[in-house]
C-alpha cells in the first residue's frame, strides 16, 4: 500500500519543498499556482473527506515529539497571558453566528473532550505520533450557533512570523470532522508554550501547517477573500503553500 508521506511527497509537498525559489520564478509562477489549484481540486476529489485518520496505542507514541513552527510567540501580550497561567486568555468565536463568544481556559476544559492518539505530518518530512486531548471543533461552532452562510472556519493566532500575525482556515468539512479538536493538552499534560499553548487545532486530515497553534479567534466566514491577501493561511499568501493539504 502507497503510505500518505509518499502520496504528499509525490503531490503538492513537491512543490512545497521548493516555496522559497517560486517567489523569483517571474510569469512561471502563475503556471505554478494554476497546477496547484488543478492538484489540490484533484486530491480533494479523491481523498474520502470523511474517513478517519489513523490512531495509534500509548506505546507507538514518539519518544520525542518535535516543536513546529513558532516555538514561543514571546510578545508583550502572550508573555503576560503565559505569566498567569492562561487565567486571563479568552477564545473569541465569532464571525457568522448567532451567539458571539468568549471562552475561557476553565470553560473549554469543562467542555466534554476527546482524546485521540494521531501521527503529525511535517511538510518539512518528520513525523510524529503523539496524543491530543480537547473539545470538539464542532461543539464549539454548535455553541456558537454557526450561520448557514458560513463555509470556512478561520484560526487568528497569538504568534507572528515575518512581521505577519499568523492565521489558517478550514472549509466546514474538515471542521465538522470527528477528529478535529481545538487541543489543551498534549501526552496527557496542558499544553506547553512550544506546542501552542493554551489551544492549538488539530485537523488529523491535513498536514502540520494546518494545525493552527496559539489560537486566540475563531471566526466563521463565508470566503476567504477577506482573510490575509485571499488564500486563507499566512503559508499560502506569502509562501505559496497549497490552501488544501490534505493526507
Amino acid at each position: 500500500m502507497i503510505g500518505r508521506r509518499k502520496l504528499i511527497l509525490g503531490g503538492s509537498a513537491t512543490l512545497l519543498a521548493g516555496c522559497e525559489r517560486v517567489q523569483n520564478w517571474g510569469p512561471g509562477r502563475e503556471l505554478l499556482r494554476t497546477g496547484e489549484k488543478l492538484n489540490g481540486g484533484l486530491q480533494r476529489a479523491l481523498i474520502d473527506r470523511a474517513a478517519l485518520a489513523p490512531e495509534f496505542r500509548p506505546d507507538q507514541m514518539s519518544p520525542v515529539f518535535r516543536v513546529n513552527g513558532t516555538a514561543n510567540p514571546n510578545t508583550p501580550d502572550y508573555n503576560a497571558l503565559a505569566a498567569g497561567n492562561f487565567a486571563d486568555w479568552r477564545l473569541q468565536v465569532g464571525g457568522l453566528v448567532a451567539r458571539p463568544l468568549r471562552l475561557s481556559l476553565a470553560q473549554l476544559r469543562s467542555m466534554p473532550q476527546r482524546a485521540q492518539i494521531t501521527r503529525h505530518d511535517c511538510v518539512e518530512g518528520w513525523s510524529a505520533i503523539g496524543q491530543w486531548q480537547g473539545p470538539l471543533l464542532g461543539s464549539l461552532l454548535k455553541l456558537a450557533g454557526i450561520r448557514d452562510a458560513a463555509r470556512f472556519v478561520v484560526f487568528h493566532c497569538a504568534d507572528r512570523i515575518q512581521g505577519h500575525t499568523y492565521y489558517e482556515s478550514i472549509d466546514l468539512i474538515d471542521a465538522w470532522h470527528p477528529q478535529t479538536i481545538l487541543a489543551l493538552f498534549h501526552n496527557g499534560r496542558p499544553l506547553d508554550v512550544g506546542h501552542g499553548a493554551p489551544a492549538r487545532l488539530r485537523v488529523e486530515r491535513q498536514l502540520g501547517y494546518k494545525h493552527a497553534k496559539y489560537v486566540m479567534q475563531v471566526e466563521a466566514v463565508a470566503s476567504l477573500d477577506a482573510v490575509g491577501l485571499g488564500k486563507g493561511g499566512f503559508w499560502e499568501d506569502h509562501h505559496d503553500y497549497d490552501w488544501f493539504a490534505g493526507i
